[in-house]
């Protein structure tokens, strides 16, 4: 196992509560006519295109996306990357936390979810909350799966699946590019899109302790320099984002032509899937954790055809 007990079921359960917001989500903005807010609504034309049609646009823009973040990288662009991220973030904040609004009838619910994402996602980009980022991570996957469920039938998303996770195993084994992705974040913009738990052993604990006891009230900065002085070794348990939001939108596009039991199964697999990979997992290895996640939601669609 590469993580502790407790690291590995934190992320797991951080994941399977994601999946679950991600439905009631899906599931508001799949009834009483609940539009996407902003107009995020895909227009009915594109809702009624072929699915290749579909899947070739997505898999475009995708390629787009991450061609433009590199050549930010390259010019190092980490100011306007930065606010790329914070931007993303209000939006997908605000799709989720408006869904919750609608269920009470409030008068202009996308203003208020905006005004309350705000703050969070100014924490989450430039103040870098540990706690503040991992909760915005529980809403920015639902709210970013919300646009592309409805677009997306079940063929697509199954190939959309299998070109991700080809991607993935290509990023992570063959290229490392995922890893320079990753640490760019981390150490050039201080953010990272996904879940993470530091943890260290007791040693190393103790040695934090005294550390921000003695620099109470001098500013994170100052307390991270510190630690750099010191040495302290601190391990990051991490879980990307696209592993998060797939195994979302694939729930979300069962959930919007068969209903919540299938999305559910779809869920559940998902879920098993990683911790099948957390158990397999070995420590200083990386692992591409798209193909065991397509692997769990190809069997949670082979149950649903079979039993449901």
């Amino acid at each position: 196992m590469k993580h502790s007990i407790k690291v590995t079921t934190i992320l797991v359960i951080m994941f399977f509560v994601t999946q679950l917001i991600g439905l009631f989500v899906i599931a508001t903005y799949n009834s009483n006519d609940n539009q996407l807010p902003f107009g995020m609504e895909p227009p009915e034309e594109l809702k009624s295109e072929d699915s290749l049609s579909i899947i070739t646009s997505i898999v475009i823009s995708f390629i787009i996306a991450v061609a433009l973040f590199v050549f930010l990288t390259k010019i190092n662009a980490a100011k306007f990357i930065r606010f790329w991220f914070f931007f993303v973030t209000i939006l997908a904040l605000s799709l989720a936390i408006n869904a919750l609004l609608v269920r009470f009838n409030l008068v202009y619910p996308a203003i208020i979810a905006a005004v309350v994402a705000l703050p969070f996602a100014f924490i989450k980009i430039y103040r870098r909350n540990f706690y503040v980022h991992n909760f915005t991570e529980l809403l920015i996957y639902p709210g970013i799966a919300a646009v592309f469920v409805p677009i997306l039938g079940i063929f697509g998303i199954i190939i959309l699946l299998l070109i991700i996770s080809l991607y993935d195993i290509w990023a992570v084994w063959r290229s490392g590019f995922m890893q320079k992705m990753a640490n760019y974040q981390m150490n050039n913009l201080k953010i990272f899109a996904g879940f993470f738990v530091p943890y260290a052993n007791k040693g190393e604990k103790a040695k934090i302790q005294q550390i921000k006891q003695k620099y109470k009230g001098k500013g994170d900065e100052k307390i991270e320099k510190e630690f750099k002085k010191a040495k302290v070794k601190v391990s990051l348990a991490i879980l990307g984002g696209g592993d998060v939001v797939f195994p979302i939108i694939t729930a979300g596009v069962f959930y919007k032509l068969a209903g919540l039991m299938p999305a559910l199964v779809i869920s559940v697999f998902a879920t098993l899937s990683l911790i099948a990979l957390f158990i397999l997992a070995r420590k200083g290895k990386f692992y591409p954790a798209m193909p065991f996640l397509t692997t769990g939601m190809y069997l949670g669609m082979l149950v649903n055809w079979l039993i449901l």
